[in-house]
């Protein structure tokens, strides 16, 4: 068995470096153009999944026969279980039906571009084989395998970028609070994260848990810079330091650590030039819960990804597997549905660019290509016989397209009424449209400069 053995810390521990040359401070030291680069393919990827998926789904949100009020993954935080009690809960954890593969082909088909999975939530319990603690679900679970390794060659495999979450918040080990936190840091957190990138390869490192009062901006900095000297092309969230501003995610004023911002459960009002993603649930909760059953409509979801990314943002979006490794079917409905509308209009998605006006009104939203010289209008409703936009102007002789039907549109543009779009009559039967859902209309022009 493997052994956790902690020592006495003589002075002052911290991060050493990961090799004998000099570590490169990559928090302050990286130019906007190297990380332009480092970041492009996760801001052309705009969708990922997001799983939380650990021993609390052993639970579902139930404990003693007590569903409890809040989200799932804290009910030993809400129960107020010692962390010895709730490790006994979750030790018969034993996801004989997971399937990595289907996992993998489940983002892919919904049109996920990557996926983030909890490593290590804030129970403490590791996710994969970690050599520096038997807490994990090789060692310690009735599973006795390990769920990341399998599923990060799936992801390969169906091309799907793997990344990985991890909780720097602990509730199982006893130094991981108060003055023992160097200890907890140096012994279990750092080592772990060297395994996952080692092992797992992960391109995105999602931190979350750092509100703790134990970890501070200067321990953020220093783990940013000791993770990216050993992966120089990963990318990890605001959340490894102090920056972030409570649930709308993005940071205070000032220089903080980190990549890119993160509202949680919500959706930022406005357009931002900044790096973002919001990651959001299905139904209420993260974790796997029994009854929790206030699941969103595919339209909202759909929605939600289009108003994301019209205003320069990333959607990630989280389902919770049962404590058998089952997505829940409402998820698997809702991801096929959206995979089904990207099908058809993922051109206006990924690898687009907020344009210049991302709204008019509120049914219609814009994104645009790279080169800003073709934008896509996207209605939320079937806009009928005719769809009218003022805020940007055709090329002249262009040809305006419906996603998902080949046919060019007829359309007549002047400076009072704007842009106005005839839509044939073989369109105006439901069972004829493109698509459900949303609607969008791809035209090859730039911003009218008098649109309010």
């Amino acid at each position: 068995m493997k052994q956790l053995l902690f020592v006495s810390l003589i002075g002052v521990l911290f991060f050493s470096g990961c090799s004998e040359s000099k570590p490169i401070d990559y928090a302050k030291n990286e130019t906007a153009e190297q990380k332009a680069k480092r970041m492009q393919w996760w801001k052309d990827a705009k969708f990922g999944m997001f799983i939380h998926w650990g021993g609390y789904a052993q639970l579902g949100g139930v404990y003693k026969g007590d569903t409890i009020n809040g989200i799932a993954e804290w009910i030993q935080f809400y129960k107020k279980i010692p962390a010895e009690e709730y490790a006994t809960a979750i030790k018969p954890f034993n996801p004989i039906k997971y399937n990595p593969e289907q996992w993998a082909k489940l983002a892919r088909n919904a049109g996920m571009k990557y996926l983030v999975i909890t490593s290590k939530h804030h129970e403490g319990l590791a996710m994969w084989d970690s050599k520096v603690t038997d807490f994990d679900i090789v060692d310690f679970t009735t599973y006795g395998k390990d769920v990341l390794k399998p599923l990060s060659e799936a992801c390969k495999k169906n091309d799907v970028k793997f990344c990985t979450y991890h909780s720097i918040l602990d509730w199982h080990y006893a130094e991981a609070k108060g003055d023992s936190f160097p200890l907890y840091r140096d012994k279990i957190l750092k080592p772990q994260l060297k395994e996952i990138l080692e092992e797992l390869d992960p391109k995105v490192m999602w931190f979350d848990g750092e509100w703790i009062p134990e970890w501070t901006e200067e321990q953020g900095v220093e783990l940013y810079n000791y993770l990216r000297n050993m992966k120089p092309d990963l990318i990890i969230n605001n959340r490894v330091g102090k920056g972030r501003d409570g649930m709308q995610g993005m940071n205070k004023e000032g220089a903080y650590v980190g990549d890119f911002g993160t509202p949680e459960q919500e959706i930022l009002s406005n357009a931002s030039k900044l790096d973002w993603e919001s990651c959001m649930t299905m139904n209420d909760t993260w974790g796997f819960k029994h009854g929790d059953s206030n699941w969103k409509s595919s339209k909202t979801l759909i929605y939600n990804l289009i108003d994301v990314v019209s205003k320069g943002g990333n959607y990630l979006l989280n389902v919770g597997p049962t404590s058998e490794g089952l997505i829940p079917q409402e998820s698997i409905d809702r991801l096929t549905e959206i995979g089904k509308w990207l099908k058809i209009n993922g051109e206006a998605i990924y690898g687009t660019i907020r344009a210049e006006h991302y709204k008019e009104g509120q049914i219609i939203r814009y994104t645009a290509s790279k080169d800003n010289n073709t934008v896509y209008a996207i209605s939320l409703e079937w806009p009928g016989k005719t769809f009218s936009i003022k805020n940007y102007e055709p090329e002249e002789n262009s040809k305006i397209y419906l996603l998902g039907y080949a046919k060019p549109l007829s359309w007549d543009y002047n400076l009072s009424n704007g842009l106005i779009i005839d839509i044939p009559d073989e369109l105006q039967l439901s069972e004829n449209w493109p698509c459900q859902y949303a609607f969008v209309f791809k035209i090859v022009g730039q911003a009218n400069e008098l649109a309010a």
